[in-house]
């Protein structure tokens, strides 16, 4: 795994450990020689992401709407920043640019985005694993929601079995790292 697309907040959200643990992956990242893909901002975790990454000397790849540069929320520090011309462009680049996803806490967006990735994942659209970045408990409640819909008759087992989930930024990078050596192109029904 060489580049790692992280979707998070654009706020930094309500409990401090989420921005410990946006340090704490952007470090573990830089110390293993991965790049950031994420979603171009200055904000909130996102910004914290990207700035930790570029402080300790690590590569970082922006992808923001042209919308987003016009409400000057656009990360000017990163090694590259594309700007695309909507939301669904977004990603697409950033899908093109990584090899793996995770998620740190986030609303709407950052489920847009999983959700997504997840989707064209179990259609064969890419073989690109993702993992929920479970700091606190956020992701549980969604965790025990997807079980519910495995168990409804809605969700496979094997989609279900996709969607990873870590307690430490390292675990995640761990987890991810070992998806994507074993990761394989076609559809997951």
């Amino acid at each position: 795994m060489k580049r790692l697309a992280v979707y998070c907040g654009s706020a930094p959200g309500a409990d401090p450990a989420f921005a410990g643990a946006a340090r704490e992956l952007a470090c573990l990242m830089a110390e293993r020689d991965i790049d950031l893909v994420y979603g171009g901002g200055r904000l909130g975790l996102m910004g914290i992401v990207a700035d930790e990454v570029l402080a300790a000397g690590g590569r970082v790849y922006g992808v923001i709407p042209q919308s987003l540069v016009d409400h000057e929320v656009a990360h000017r520090g990163c090694t590259e920043l594309h700007t695309v011309g909507n939301m669904h462009e977004r990603k697409a680049k950033m899908t093109e640019l990584c090899d793996a996803f995770v998620c740190l806490p986030g609303g709407i967006g950052t489920l847009d985005e999983m959700f997504e990735a997840w989707t064209w994942n179990a259609l064969g659209y890419h073989a690109k694993p993702f993992c929920l970045l479970n700091v606190n408990g956020f992701w549980e409640g969604l965790a025990g929601f997807m079980d519910h819909v495995r168990d409804t008759g809605f969700l496979s087992d094997a989609r279900r079995l996709q969607l990873l989930k870590a307690d430490t930024p390292a675990a995640a990078l761990d987890l991810l790292d070992e998806a994507t050596k074993s990761a394989a192109q076609g559809v997951t029904w």
